[in-house]
């Protein structure tokens, strides 16, 4: 690789001037990005690669004893030029033979001229023979040998540069590799066994557990069976279902279970670890006191502006100052900074709930997933580490596991371990909510993949009048770029996806729900005969949305598969089977494609929930009219509402009488529209306040969220969703003429709302024109 330098050294006899065109260059600090001590070197010299080859040339030179002092100083300083700098910067260096004091050295440098001439040859020749550089050194007054020493140098120098460019090449090459190896390695984490519901890599278990494994799939395998025969001899009976899941403790809230697809756990140690991983009794000094010391680091940063938040000069939005935090807090390692990505924004709003309440759902892990339906997916309080003797929230410290997501398959979820510590300022009137991670104690969680680690977060809670709180939130979390679809790379990277914003957002909305909900004082309009039957058509509504949700992401380890090898393809299909109540028992096919319109998101979302408008898509009404019976406002804004709807048939028609579900909400971090078919008996069901957690719900609908493209115009990203039962026998296998229908029905389903919103816009253009030109001419 270095092959063409030259090194002069002076031993101890006197000066030998080493050539190695024939053997490898040695430095004393060579780059490291060069792998060059394997590159031509000589395999005689293998033991003795220190040993100098000396040209002939100078061998003969050696031996001449009658040369001259005259002579011996007349050399040129590009014979010892080895550095990969400008060629015309050559050194001359005087080695002085049998001289008892060496005599100061002399430098030799090019001029312009001769560099320029040198250059010009290189360019058409650059290995000269000795007639070139014979002719070249008369022509420029310079020696021969000079000539040689530059043209090898200038060689070695284009080498170094083309190895820096290859490099680079390198480099970018192993940085595609390192994210196609994350995209596999999430892929092989979810590669679950279709039968046992297991890891589909036998080779990483022991004999027994797969003999086990075997077994179990064929006793579910046998289960299922006797469960359809049971179904068909009781009118559709319910059997309930074993729990089949090897290897992890079932941790499954018992009010959740219909919501959850498929077999559900929470992450755990592993199997047989028992509580190894909970805080330990003399560990919980340690929680109190990091408790304190993070609820303290919340309270700054919620209180404090510039320079530790600084706002951006085009959106206004707050952006952590990093310095400022690592000099603020001192338990901060400036080096994570540069290991992974830091998420950090804060908010402030103002909600229609007292602190208390709000507190008390912030502390049960039920309450809590009821407040963010779309954002987690699942939560689990693990461990009640402190509380207080008199019970009072104050001072509790939980450990606590979530799960959050984005409505999309496309955006992988986050997991994480937490501890929430709750303390109250009563001299302020306010609360405060903070989570922090588990660091320094004996037992810890395996970080999540990709890598999250929540750093303090949380919410300050003020009281105000009328039953009403101010909530300041802050999100503070290191995380790994995971392979994201570049659809959704704007909208993770801005920290809209998983931000402060988007929780106040979604907290503000299902606050003012939750009032609704609760209120008895409120006249809806249409066939609601009670408050007891609107709170329950509401609870089932509240349900449809968190199904769709589940069902639409890639929470609890659902794998998806992409129908197209195209990067631009976002169409993602999974199945499930079904046997528990809540949805329809079955194989359940579900389709999700998410595409960037150049329109609004409030002007989509409006045309989404215009049944009227949405007839047209032709999803469940196979193109009748809908007809609102009854009417549920669920907030201020008019977009938040419940409505049930009939479908319009012809008089003569066989078809019996379907109404639809629908809620349809909206908030500043995007728009939903989610609804069902349902068949009346249930309605009245649930209208008699019977539990109408049995009813089936297979959803379908659409998610709107704001994001710009990668041109930075704005508009809106609209998901939508359609699921179907392939088949009423949950083991049944999926047939190719089931996915192509179904891909079908949605492309088709996304070309027409493209096409829609485009007659609708035009339509609003043209009829702006109309009342400007209306205007003029009364003027």
């Amino acid at each position: 690789m270095f092959g063409d330098c030259q090194v002069l050294v002076s031993s101890m006899g006197g000066g030998n001037i080493v050539d190695n065109s024939s053997s490898s260059s040695l430095y004393s600090n060579p780059p490291s990005s060069f792998n060059f001590m394997t590159t031509n070197i000589n395999p005689a010299a293998h033991f003795n690669i220190f040993s100098p080859i000396i040209p002939k040339e100078e061998m003969s030179g050696m031996q001449q004893q009658g040369k001259s002092k005259e002579e011996i100083e007349s050399g040129s300083g590009s014979e010892v030029q080895v550095e990969f700098g400008g060629s015309g910067n050559e050194e001359e260096l005087l080695l002085h033979q049998h001289q008892p004091h060496p005599k100061k050295k002399r430098y030799h440098r090019h001029t312009a001229r001769q560099i320029q001439e040198m250059e010009t040859l290189f360019k058409e020749c650059p290995h000269p023979d000795d007639k070139q550089r014979l002719k070249l050194s008369q022509e420029l007054g310079l020696k021969p040998r000079q000539v040689k020493f530059w043209f090898q140098n200038r060689r070695t120098q284009m080498k170094a540069q083309q190895d820096r460019q290859e490099n680079v090449v390198l480099r970018a090459e192993n940085e595609s590799l390192k994210t196609e190896n994350y995209r596999l390695q999430a892929t092989l984490r979810n590669i679950v066994c279709p039968n046992c519901g297991g890891p589909a890599m036998l080779g990483e278990m022991g004999y027994d557990e797969q003999q086990l494994r075997i077994e179990n799939a064929r006793l579910k395998e046998e289960f299922e069976r006797v469960c359809c025969l049971i179904s068909q001899y009781n009118g559709g009976g319910n059997v309930a279902e074993l729990d089949m899941y090897c290897g992890y403790p079932r941790k499954v809230v018992d009010d959740d279970e219909d919501n959850i697809p498929g077999t559900v756990f929470i992450p755990g140690p592993g199997p047989g670890a028992g509580d190894q991983t909970l805080i330990l009794e003399e560990e919980k000094c340690v929680a109190v006191e990091m408790a304190v010391s993070c609820m303290d680091e919340l309270v700054k940063m919620c209180h404090t502006g510039e320079p530790l938040w600084i706002p951006e000069a085009h959106t206004g939005k707050l952006v952590l100052n990093m310095q400022e935090y690592a000099t603020m807090f001192s338990n901060w390692n400036i080096n994570d900074h540069h290991q992974f990505r830091i998420e950090a924004t804060r908010d402030t709003a103002v909600v229609i709930m007292n602190s208390i309440t709000l507190v008390d759902a912030f502390l049960d892990a039920n309450k809590w997933m009821e407040l963010f339906p779309c954002i987690i997916s699942r939560a689990k309080t693990l461990q009640v580490v402190h509380s207080e003797m008199s019970g009072h929230a104050s001072g509790s410290i939980h450990l606590m596991y979530a799960e959050v997501q984005v409505v999309s398959p496309l955006v992988p979820t986050r997991e994480t371990h937490f501890l929430r510590y709750c303390q109250h300022n009563a001299e302020e009137g306010s609360w405060g909510i903070v989570d922090f991670p588990l660091d320094g104690f004996q037992n810890d969680y395996p970080p999540s993949f990709p890598y999250y680690r929540r750093r303090p977060s949380g919410c300050i809670i003020q009281d105000m009048p009328n039953g009403y709180s101010r909530v300041t939130w802050v999100e503070h979390a290191q995380v790994e770029d995971a392979p994201i679809h570049h659809v959704f790379t704007s909208l993770v990277s801005s920290n809209l996806a998983f931000g402060a914003h988007r929780w106040l957002a979604v907290l503000q909305r299902q606050c003012e729900r939750l009032a609704s909900l609760m209120a008895t004082n409120i006249s809806d309009l249409g066939v609601i005969p009670s408050p007891e039957a609107r709170k329950s058509l509401m609870n089932l509504s509240q349900r449809m949305i968190r199904t769709l949700c589940l069902n639409m992401s890639t929470c609890y380890g659902q794998s998806w598969t992409a129908l197209s090898d195209s990067a631009d393809d976002t169409v993602r299909i999974t199945t499930r089977k079904v046997t528990h109540p809540g949805q329809p028992n079955g194989l359940i096919l579900t389709a999700v494609s998410t595409t960037w319109f150049p329109f609004q998101h409030k002007h989509v979302f409006d045309f989404l929930r215009d049944e009227r408008l949405r007839a047209q898509l032709e999803l469940l009404s196979n193109g009748n009219s809908l007809h609102e019976v009854a009417h549920i406002a669920n907030g201020s804004n008019p977009g938040n509402c419940i409505s049930l709807l009939r479908i319009n048939v012809a008089s003569n028609s066989s078809q019996s009488v379907e109404l639809v579900l629908q809620e349809t909400c909206s908030d500043d971090s995007g728009s939903m529209v989610v609804y069902t078919t349902i068949d009346v008996e249930a309605i009245q069901m649930a209208m008699n306040g019977q539990d109408p957690s049995s009813i089936p719900l297979l959803p379908v609908g659409f998610v709107i969220v704001p994001s710009s493209n990668a041109d930075a115009e704005s508009g809106c990203l609209v998901t939508v969703c359609l699921q179907v039962v392939v088949s009423t026998i949950p083991t049944a296998k999926l047939s190719l003429s089931s996915v192509t229908a179904i891909n079908h029905h949605l492309c088709n389903t996304v070309h027409q709302i493209n096409q829609l919103l485009g007659n609708e816009d035009h339509h609003f253009s043209l009829q702006n024109d109309n009342n400007a030109a209306a205007g003029s001419s009364v003027s």
